[in-house]
Parts: structure tokens; sequence; C-alpha cells
């Protein structure tokens, strides 16, 4: 499963960690949120649509900050950007410890939010672009896995933070410590140099103009559409379900913050082991195959987990499918929508599709939160997010194959087009 990873240059190893790392850093980050947000509530005495409108901010901003930087990305260049948007979401998560009110915090964390979305777009074509193209679904995959590194490293520092320091300072202190993805900016400017790809893109003479719109162009609008609904579908579901998860462990099911945590190490081994099964899977099934299972595996253990009526134990067992299933369309994510757009626009599409998705799909934890108020929270949180996996079903139909594609030939045939058979995989 890992023998890619033996026949990589010392570029694209540098390159895949400088990824991973940034993406486990995002991912410790943006967790803290949704671990927090019972001390939120009681700290500026919110219910929990205020404290869902919080959540829905950032994705909102976290999808226009992943526009603009992809789009600055194709101009300036892959590294410069990601740099720039490490140092930008690590600055506003050390800020968002010193909140003094409800208005502050949600300023600031939509400050955050435009970083977050700015380096995965940054860093999701850097990977594309300096990854061979029989590696690319393996390689992009692992670096998903991170996400799930990221957020047991929050899920230990909150659990014992919580136990050793009063709630009020405990919640500070944990986004503090959001400042340490800054250091990952040293690796950066050290190891990684722009890829090929956008180097020769900014010399062609028929490179796009103005990136920003054009994925609007009738060549690509379609690819942009479906990519839409897919990013609504996936992050809608992710968030609808991983936002308030903790919430509802803690408040419905009566467990302590240890026991907390316990369930949520299950669920986060298993999101590791999802994201690496994934990854596998792309190269060997292709893409539209791959979403299409883990959407409709999604779908299913959703509905069980917060439907049935479990045990903790058997909530224990059910938390290790919820979270390999829900692994996997994130992990898909990254290598098909570079494989959609040509040279020259590729970080804008990139960066459009998958946080336009954040954009509509805010609304889901902001719902949850509201439905949650006439019915259990349980039960709004399965509806959601049901609904927002079989959107992810319905898009993946429609996109077409493109296992194996090479991104330098892109932009000589009609976007979209499905590639050639992959090659052969080891």
């Amino acid at each position: 499963m890992f023998s890619w990873y033996q026949s990589t240059n010392p570029t694209e190893r540098r390159t895949f960690w400088a990824c991973f790392w940034g993406w486990a850093l995002d991912a410790l980050d943006v967790q803290m949120f949704s671990l927090v947000i019972p001390a939120l509530i009681a700290a500026f005495a919110l219910d929990k649509a205020e404290a869902g409108l919080i959540s829905s901010v950032t994705l909102v901003s976290s999808a226009i900050g992943g526009w603009v930087t992809g789009a600055l990305s194709d101009r300036f260049g892959r590294v410069r950007i990601l740099q720039f948007t490490i140092l930008w979401f690590s600055f506003f998560t050390f800020l968002c410890a010193f909140a003094q009110s409800y208005s502050q915090l949600l300023v600031l964390k939509a400050f955050q939010g435009f970083g977050f979305g700015g380096e995965w777009a940054a860093g999701a074509v850097l990977m594309a672009e300096m990854i061979r193209p029989e590696h690319r679904g393996r390689a992009m995959g692992s670096v998903q896995s991170a996400w799930a590194v990221g957020w047991g490293a929050a899920v230990l520092l909150q659990t014992a933070l919580f136990i050793y320091l009063p709630q009020n300072t405990a919640w500070r202190v944990l986004f503090m410590i959001g400042f340490l993805p800054a250091l990952l900016v040293i690796y950066v400017r050290r190891g990684i140099p722009e890829p090929k790809l956008f180097l020769e893109a900014k010399q062609a003479p028929g490179a796009p103009k103005n990136a920003l719109f054009a994925i609007f162009s009738p060549e690509v609008l379609r690819m942009t559409v479906l990519g839409c609904v897919l990013g609504v579908g996936a992050h809608g579901g992710y968030y609808a379900l991983m936002t308030w998860l903790p919430t509802f462990l803690k408040t419905e099911r009566q467990l302590s913050v240890l026991g907390t945590g316990g369930y949520l190490a299950v669920v986060i081994v298993a999101f590791w082991c999802g994201c690496i099964a994934s990854a596998w899977l792309l190269d060997r099934i292709g893409r539209r195959r791959n979403v299409l299972l883990f959407a409709a595996c999604c779908v299913v253990t959703v509905l069980a987990y917060v439907f049935l009526p479990l045990s903790d134990g058997q909530m224990l067992v059910l938390g290790f499918p919820l979270g390999f299933f829900a692994a996997g369309i994130p992990a898909s994510m990254g290598a098909l929508f570079n494989e959609l757009y040509p040279n020259g626009m590729r970080g804008t599409g990139v960066g459009f599709c998958y946080n336009f998705g954040r954009i509509a799909s805010a609304v889901f934890p902001w719902l949850v939160g509201h439905m949650s108020n006439s019915m259990p929270l349980g039960q709004a949180i399965g509806i959601d997010a049901a609904l927002a996996y079989s959107l992810v079903v319905v898009a993946v139909i429609a996109l077409p194959e493109t296992r194996g594609k090479r991104l330098d030939a892109a932009a000589e045939g009609a976007p979209g087009i499905a590639a050639a058979p992959a090659p052969a995989r080891a």
C-alpha cells in the first residue's frame, strides 16, 4: 500500500511531508472549536444556534479564502501562497484565545477561516503538480489522512487541558497552542521549489488573464458546477456530523470529557484508516467508483449511529465505520478536482470547487443547532448528514473518470474529458 513512496524522488517527498504536516496542523486548529463548543456556550451564554453560527461563518470565510488564494497561487506561485496562508490562520487562531465576547470570537474565527481555506487550495495543487500521475491518488489521499493526526492531537490536548485547568482557562490555552503551524513555514521556505508545471503555465502565451473567473468559461463550466455540488455534499455531511459529535456525546449520551475523548479516539483512528484505504482505492478502482462507495456507506452508518437505540459499547464499535467512511470522500477530492482543470486555472478551480462547498455547507452546522431546539440533537445530525451525502452521489455520477490523467496535457484537450486508461499499478 505504501510502496509508491519508495519510488518518489527527494523533492516529491519533501512536498509530501510539508503538505502532510500543514494539513495536520490545520486540523489541530480547526477541530479545537468543535471540542470547546460546550465551554464557549457557558463562557458567553450562547444557545446552540449561536454556537453553530460561529462554525458556519468560519466555513463561509474559508470558502472565500480558498477561491481567492487559489487564484493567487495561479498568479504568484503555490509555495509562496502556501506560506502566507499558514501564517495567516496560525495568527488568527492565536488571537481567538483573547476574545472577550461572542462578537469578537465570531470575527476572529472568520479571519481564521480565510487562511484555512487558502492553505488547502495551495497545498492540494502543489501536491498534484509535484507528484507523478501514477501515484497522485495514493499520495493525496495519504496527505488527507493527516487530518486525523491533527484531530487526534486536538482531542488529546483538549482532554488534558480540561482535566487540569479551569474550563474558562482551558479553551483559551488551547487556542494559544494554535500558533504552532506557523513554524512549518520555515520548512516550506527551505525545501520546496515551485512546480515545473506552474512555471510553464506562467510562460504559456494562452494562459488565462483573469484566472479568478476563467473557471466559469463554457469549456469548464460543467466541471465547476458538478465540483461545487460534490463539495457541498462532502463538506455538509462532514461538518454536520463532526461539529456536533462531541456535544452529542456529552449532552445526550452523558459521557464525561474523558469518555468523550475515548469515543472520538475510535472515530479518529478510523478516519485515518479510511483515508489510507481511499488513497489506495483511488488508483485501483478510479475516482468515481471510490467516491460512490464511500458516500453510500456514509449515509447508512450515520443514520445507524444516531437513530438506532445503541448501548455505549455498541456506539463505540460503530464509531469505527462512522469515521472510516467519513474519510473516503475528502481523501478523494484533491486528486479529482486537480484533474478537472487545465494549467493556468487549476489553483482557482480546485480552490473554488472544494471551498464553495463550504459556503453552501455552512448552513448545515447552523441548521443542526437550530433543529435541535425542537428535536433531539442526534436526529438533527442524522437528517442533515444523510441529505448532504446524498448530494455527493448525485454529483459524482455525472463527473468523468480522471484516473491517471497527465496534468501537463490537460491544457491541450478539452477539460473534463475522461482520462486515458491508467497505467498498471504496483
